[in-house]
């Protein structure tokens, strides 16, 4: 006659989903709470509106690009598979982990570079490298210094001369970084 302990909500396809993107149960359940805080209209989806709910996204000078990973083809809404695959990105690296799994090093840098790579040609261009730029630095410099800037980067980037940055070569320039950690948020662990 006592009050039932609350459980949460059946996740579709927990199972299939954890496989894919190796989170545990408790993260799921974590993130699919997260996703139906997130869908106000409590529909099943989230639209990018929704998505600019996340005050780290909103004030992130790249956030726009990230939201856009959440919406391939051009999708108006994310489904909570979609929104899990996409945050698997950033769950951090626990040992070894398979160049496969969806939060390797490989898939890291994958993902970082699609944030650049916005026509999709595989390659970042001179504009795309300085439409991030101008994103991440703001008005803190001139249209001149963000040209020299830009220019520069390629430069130091570029291994085959064609004016532009190549996945491979993105890799190589970014291959002291600690893009696991980086690219990690502890609370998906």
């Amino acid at each position: 006659m006592g009050a039932q302990p609350s459980r949460p909500c059946p996740i579709p396809a927990q199972e299939e989903i954890m496989r894919e993107t190796g989170f545990s149960q408790a993260n799921l359940v974590r993130l699919y709470e997260r996703f139906q805080a997130l869908d106000k209209a409590h529909n099943g989806y989230l639209s990018k509106k929704d998505l600019l709910g996340i005050g780290e996204l909103a004030v992130n000078p790249i956030g726009d690009r990230v939201i856009d990973a959440f919406f391939r083809d051009g999708s108006e809404t994310t489904d909570f598979r979609t929104f899990a695959h996409v945050l698997a990105h950033f769950r951090p690296v626990e040992g070894e982990v398979s160049p496969e799994s969806v939060n390797s090093r490989l898939s890291k840098l994958k993902f970082a570079f699609q944030l650049y790579d916005q026509d999709k040609d595989g390659k970042i261009s001179r504009l795309e490298m300085m439409q991030v730029l101008r994103m991440m630095i703001g008005i803190q410099v001139t249209d001149e210094q963000l040209e020299c800037i830009t220019d520069r980067t390629i430069q130091e980037a570029d291994r085959d001369g064609d004016n532009a940055i190549s996945f491979d070569e993105f890799a190589k320039s970014v291959e002291k970084l600690n893009i696991e950690h980086k690219m990690s948020l502890r609370i998906l662990k």
